[in-house]
């Protein structure tokens, strides 16, 4: 397959996606890695010309790259993820409108511009996560107990913010991951409480959040991508939702990853029907796993030559 790799400029020597384009490349497919922030494209015609069987987004929000995903579908070509599904997590304002109005665990949350204006939050709504409405990683998350601290909490150029009522934990967030139908959990330091000693590994997924997991999927229209959960007094609580995450922990992610690029190229990007079990692999299982025939080391013009990344590669 010929694929064509979005790389925003945060993510250009980031193992997450470059190793499976490193991965992709050894099993014998050709990868475009595209910079969309430091490449000259001709873009018009290029992306017209559909030589590409699939497009991929590591995006940050506000780059380019998603726009340049949606030019790809926007003339009928595959993209992974669905270039609207995009849209719809990366605007926190939106995604928490489009997943209360279907039932998802997530909190009730307020958007101002300024984090003052929380102060008109009802009080026993309190303390309040605060965040940026376009924000990722954790960037600009922080935790206010009381009306009186939102001065304090006030900072420049971060545009519309959200909040929502705090969900007490332990230190820790549960990082729930798919990957094309597959699951898996790891426990993470939540952002809330970086100095809590935790202990980051892959657990068991209950079978609650397994089952939130895949709503989320089945409502925004996404094949890989990441949710953060609290462990609630009430149940399962989604905090955030992301397109494409690190896929920290996940064994062989790099393979599991590829393997799921290729079957959603292969597929056309056609998802699905959720099922009612989602996978959740005792042992994991990786799709692709087999790499393609290579000649053997020292007999053929490759010999010893590692698989390398075309960065910047012009399209």
């Amino acid at each position: 397959m010929k694929l064509c790799f979005l790389v925003e400029e945060l993510y250009r020597h980031d193992g997450m996606p470059l190793d499976v384009v490193r991965q992709l490349t050894s099993w014998g497919h050709q990868v475009d890695v595209v910079r969309p922030g430091g490449s000259l494209l001709r873009i018009s015609e290029e992306v017209r010309a559909g030589t590409h069987d699939a497009w991929v987004l590591k995006t940050v929000s506000g780059g380019p790259g998603l726009t340049l995903l949606e030019a790809a579908a926007a003339v009928g070509l595959t993209t992974v993820n669905d270039a609207r599904s995009i849209r719809a997590v990366r605007d926190k304002v939106l995604t928490s409108v489009i997943a209360r109005q279907h039932g998802l665990p997530v909190p009730v949350t307020y958007s101002a511009p300024r984090a003052a204006l929380f102060a008109d939050v009802p009080a026993e709504l309190f303390p309040l996560v605060v965040k940026p409405a376009d924000g990722s990683s954790g960037r600009g998350v922080r935790l206010v107990s009381d009306p009186g601290q939102l001065t304090g909490a006030e900072r420049t150029d971060e545009g519309q913010l959200v909040a929502q009522p705090y969900v007490a934990n332990p230190g820790s967030d549960l990082k729930v991951y798919c990957l094309a139908g597959e699951f898996h959990a790891t426990v993470r330091r939540s952002p809330l409480h970086p100095d809590a000693s935790v202990d980051e590994r892959a657990v068991p997924l209950p079978a609650e959040v397994a089952a939130a997991a895949a709503r989320v999927g089945a409502v925004f229209g996404l094949d890989l991508y990441g949710i953060d959960v609290v462990l609630g007094p009430d149940g399962p609580v989604i905090v955030d939702i992301n397109d494409f995450p690190s896929f920290r922990q996940v064994p062989d992610a790099a393979a599991r990853l590829a393997g799921a690029v290729l079957e959603l190229a292969r597929t056309g990007g056609d998802r699905q029907a959720v099922p009612a079990a989602p996978r959740v692999p005792a042992q994991p299982r990786i799709a692709y796993g087999v790499p393609q025939p290579r000649p053997l080391a020292g007999t053929g013009p490759e010999a010893g030559r590692a698989a390398t990344v075309p960065e910047g590669a012009q399209i």
